[in-house]
C-alpha cells in the first residue's frame, strides 16, 4: 500500500496521468543486466546464453532479460558468468545517468556516492582501463561491497575511498573532468522493487534528503574542472529532491549551467510546473516515469561548469604533482622482486610497475596517480597480491582482471560443468598439466586462481565467495 501522503502529492503533480502511473505498479518488474566490454563483446555474450534478451534504449551494453527466469535455478544471478564479472545485474533506468555522463578513456572521473557499484562499474567499463576513476562511499560496509564489485568487473584503474564529500573536496579542488552524484534519496522510484523504501518513506525524509543532496552537490561543484561535466541523479519522484535541487544549484553557483541533451523515447523533461518562479532551463533535466519507460522512476540532470577560472590547468598541475608524491603514498621499495618473479613465471604480459605496498598487500596504481595521504582508501588501484616470504600470492582481483591470453597457464570449463561447480564451492580437482599458477576460466572468462601441484589443482577461490 503506497503511503497516503505520497499518493496525494503524486495525484496533484500528475493529474490526468495519475491513473496510468498507479497502474504501472501492477506491471511486472523489468529486469536487466549490463554486459562488461572489458571481458566480452555483445555478440559473443549473446551467443553464449539462451536468455531472451532485448536492448535497453539508453545503454548500448544493457539488455532486458526474461523476468520469469527462476534466479535460484537458471537466472543470471546464479550463473557462473556473474561471478566472473561478465555482466552486472542492474535496474534498467539506473543505467541512464552514466550514459549521459559519457565517460571517456584517459579522464579523471569521480563517482561520489558510488555503492553498491552499478554505476561505477558502468563508468569503469567505458574508461577501458585508461585514466583514473575515484569512487567513494561514506558508509564503510557499503564501501566494502563497492570494492568487491569493482574487483569482480576487472576494473584496473579505480580507487575506492571511504570518505565524506567534504574531505574529498579539500583533497581534489577543481580536479575531475566528470563527476557523478547519484545522490542518496527518499527512494520513491524504487517502491515497486523495494518494500523497505516504502516503509521508511515520509515527507520528513524527503526534506532531509534534499538538504543532504545540496551539501553533496556543493562539494561536487568545487571538485569539478572548468569545462567539466556533472551528472546529478536520484531514484525518486519528489520535486524537492529533483527540480528544486537543480534550481537551487543554478541559483547558488552561476558557473553551472544545464546541458540540453537528447532525450530517448519515453523520457521527458523536468516539469517547471512543479516549481515556484522556475528557471526555464529546468526542462533540460530528464525524468523517467515507470508508466512511460520499461524501468523504475529516475531523475537526472546534466550540467557543465563554465570556465570562469583563470587557472585552466589546475587539475593537470595537481596530477603532475601527485606523480612526484607517489613514493609517499606507501612503501615504495623498487624493484619488487616477488612480483617480478611471479610475473615472469605466470604472466605473458607486463603490468606497469606503479606499485604501492601497504603492509603485505601489493597494488598497481592508475596513472596518473592521486595523492591519497590522509584519506581512507580501501583500494588504491588493482590489487596484485599478498607478499609472502620470498614469493607473491596473486589476488582474486588480479585473476578477474586477466584473460587466458595474459597468462602462461589457464584451463577453461563449461558453465554447467562439475569442475566449475566444485571450484566455486572451494574444492580441489585432478588436473594433468605443468605445476604452477593457473587461471581458472568458465567458457574463456577468468573466475579465479588455481595452483597445480603433482596432478592436483589446489583451489584459491576466496573463502568468502564460496557457495
Amino acid at each position: 500500500m503506497l503511503p497516503q501522503a505520497f499518493q496525494d502529492r503524486m495525484q496533484k503533480l500528475l493529474q490526468t496521468e495519475y491513473e496510468a502511473f498507479l497502474q504501472s505498479y501492477e506491471k511486472p518488474l523489468q529486469k536487466a543486466l549490463r554486459i562488461n566490454p572489458l571481458k566480452t563483446s555483445e555478440e559473443a555474450f549473446e551467443a553464449q546464453v539462451d536468455w531472451k534478451l532485448r536492448s535497453v534504449p539508453w545503454e548500448p551494453m544493457g539488455r532486458y532479460y526474461d523476468a520469469t527466469l527462476k534466479e535460484e535455478l537458471d537466472g543470471p544471478g546464479k550463473h557462473p558468468f556473474h561471478q566472473a564479472g561478465v555482466y552486472y545485474i542492474q535496474e534498467p533506468s539506473a543505467m541512464a545517468p552514466v550514459a549521459y555522463l559519457d565517460p571517456q578513456p584517459g579522464e579523471r572521473i569521480l563517482d561520489l556516492c558510488a555503492a553498491p557499484g552499478g554505476k561505477t562499474t558502468q563508468i569503469g567499463a567505458r574508461m577501458d582501463g585508461q585514466g583514473v576513476l575515484v569512487c567513494n562511499e561514506i558508509h564503510p560496509a557499503r564501501a566494502k561491497i563497492l570494492s568487491e564489485n569493482i574487483e569482480r568487473f576487472g576494473i584496473r584503474n579505480g580507487y575506492v575511498c571511504n570518505e565524506t564529500p567534504q574531505k574529498l573536496e579539500k583533497a581534489f579542488p577543481e580536479y575531475f573532468h566528470r563527476i557523478l552524484v547519484d545522490a542518496p534519496c527518499s527512494g520513491e522510484g524504487m517502491f515497486r522493487k523495494n518494500e523497505e523504501a516504502e516503509v521508511e518513506w515520509s515527507p520528513d525524509v524527503v526534506e532531509m534528503c534534499a538538504g543532504r543532496q545540496r551539501e553533496i552537490l556543493e562539494c561536487a561543484v568545487h571538485m569539478l574542472l572548468p569545462g567539466g561535466r556533472l551528472v546529478y541523479s536520484t531514484c525518486t519522484f519528489a520535486p524537492a529532491e529533483n527540480e528544486e535541487t537543480i534550481q537551487w544549484l543554478l541559483d547558488t553557483f552561476p558557473e553551472m549551467e544545464l546541458v540540453d541533451t537528447e532525450k530517448i523515447a519515453g523520457m521527458e523533461g523536468g516539469r517547471v510546473e512543479f516549481l515556484q518562479n522556475p528557471n526555464k532551463d529546468i526542462v533540460k533535466t530528464i525524468r523517467l516515469w515507470p508508466h512511460k519507460v520499461d524501468g523504475e522512476g529516475h531523475f537526472l540532470a546534466v550540467l557543465q561548469k563554465r570556465d570562469l577560472n583563470t587557472n585552466k590547468n589546475a587539475g593537470e598541475e595537481k596530477s603532475k604533482k601527485n606523480k612526484d608524491k607517489r613514493k609517499q603514498n606507501g612503501d615504495s621499495r623498487q624493484p619488487i622482486g616477488e612480483w617480478q618473479q611471479f610475473q615472469k613465471e605466470a604472466l605473458t604480459i607486463d603490468i606497469p610497475e606503479r606499485m604501492l605496498v601497504f603492509g603485505e598487500q601489493l597494488y598497481c596504481t592508475p596513472d596518473p596517480a592521486i595523492d591519497i595521504r590522509g584519506l581512507k582508501v580501501l583500494r588504491p588501484g588493482l590489487h596484485l597480491g599478498t607478499l609472502k616470504k620470498n614469493r607473491l600470492e596473486p589476488s582474486h582481483a588480479l585473476a578477474l582482471a586477466l584473460s587466458p591470453k595474459d597468462v602462461v597457464h589457464s584451463c577453461s570449463f563449461p558453465a554447467d560443468s562439475t569442475e566449475i561447480k566444485n571450484y566455486l564451492q572451494g574444492q580441489t580437482f585432478s588436473y594433468t598439466g605443468e605445476n604452477g599458477w593457473y587461471l581458472i576460466c568458465v567458457e574463456g572468462y577468468s573466475i579465479g586462481w588455481g595452483k597445480c601441484t603433482g596432478g592436483t589443482m589446489k583451489n584459491h577461490y576466496p573463502k568468502g565467495l564460496r557457495k
